[in-house]
């Protein structure tokens, strides 16, 4: 005897919805009630139900790939967006391709190329730069595309990010509250948006404070504990007019900071205050724990994908431009590494 396969007939019948909430709910899963889905999984466990994703991207003319560039996957930082991600792509159909982009805009364009040749449907970015392909295809025909963590100056696509201004403004004031004044600032590279605002955010704090930014405790780095330790040692290398605080503009640079001050025989938070910003992993566990900005990485990443879902349940083309970009709100969690201005 021939075992009858289980179809998405069955699967309604047995949750007792329409063949199209069920088709909703397997791949379009953001815009079903969580009973509804939780109903159509239960049918489709006792159902045995598997649905054929080849054959539906075959009549759909799709691939199944979502595609991902990333400028560095060997950065923590990134691990829990790349998460929320694939799991919501998952959830929907979609499997995810990761191109490691190494901030090169060779390989950002190699990439985007997968979008013209129907190998992905679409993609997130977040790199904060249009790939050439892309940047120099006509308004109206651009595959779907998001954009997370980094915004774009004067493009109008889908964006999820933090206020990094905001944020970074929050970061300074706490240093201000703890008596501190000289506080430095170990900023990304000079050509980052994330460095612009951050900057901006920094400079506010102590403006509100009746303090003027000094150029001189402005250091640039490039997110990397190594850079962290170089600002550091220059800047702390002046006993006499060494800075009591510094605001980070990344975790690993801040953890530079700590390694270095530890080198010229300073406490921390006791001599010299750090705060960080991301809160990686290592940021609680570090000694002393980190004071940083949190990001809600996770949550970046489910939001990307919600709204790159909402696009290609779209005609593919370009949106109208949004009034503003999705803002998830980040959080100062306040650890051992701060502490009073040394007298």
């Amino acid at each position: 005897m021939i075992e009858k396969i289980a179809t998405i007939e069955d699967v309604a019948e047995h949750a007792g919805v329409s063949i199209a909430t069920v088709s909703r709910a397997l791949h379009k899963p953001h815009v079903v009630s969580e009973t509804t889905r939780e109903k159509v999984q239960a049918a489709i466990a006792a159902t045995g139900y598997t649905a054929n994703v080849m054959a539906r991207n075959l009549r759909l003319n799709r691939s199944g790939m979502i595609l991902l560039l990333v400028p560095d996957i060997g950065n923590p930082f990134f691990s829990e967006i790349l998460s929320g991600i694939e799991q919501g792509a998952s959830k929907a159909g979609y499997n995810v391709l990761i191109g490691d982009t190494q901030n090169e805009p060779e390989r950002e364009a190699t990439y985007a190329a997968y979008l013209r040749s129907n190998q992905a449907d679409a993609m997130i970015l977040l790199n904060g730069r249009l790939p050439a392909p892309l940047a120099n295809t006509p308004r109206g025909i651009i595959p779907p595309v998001v954009i997370a963590c980094e915004r774009i100056p004067g493009c109008n696509l889908p964006t999820v990010i933090i206020d990094n201004e905001k944020a970074a403004f929050s970061a300074t004031k706490h240093l201000l509250d703890l008596g501190h004044s000289r506080i430095a600032h170990i900023a990304g590279p000079a050509s980052n948006i994330l460095t612009t605002d951050r900057v901006a955010g920094y400079r506010r704090a102590l403006s509100s404070s009746g303090i003027e930014a000094n150029p001189s405790l402005i250091y640039s780095g490039d997110f990397s504990i190594e850079s962290g330790i170089s600002a550091a040692r220059a800047l702390l290398k002046d006993i006499k007019n060494r800075p009591t605080a510094f605001f980070c503009a990344s975790d690993g640079m801040a953890i530079g900071v700590i390694v270095a001050a530890k080198e010229l025989g300073l406490r921390v938070p006791h001599d010299v205050s750090v705060v960080g910003f991301d809160d990686i992993h290592l940021a609680a566990n570090y000694d002393p724990p980190l004071t940083t900005v949190r990001q809600p990485r996770r949550r970046l990443g489910e939001q990307a994908i919600s709204l790159l879902l909402a696009r290609l349940d779209k005609t593919g083309t370009i949106p109208e431009p949004a009034e503003n970009p999705v803002i998830v709100p980040t959080e100062l969690i306040i650890r051992q590494s701060t502490g009073p201005c040394p007298t």
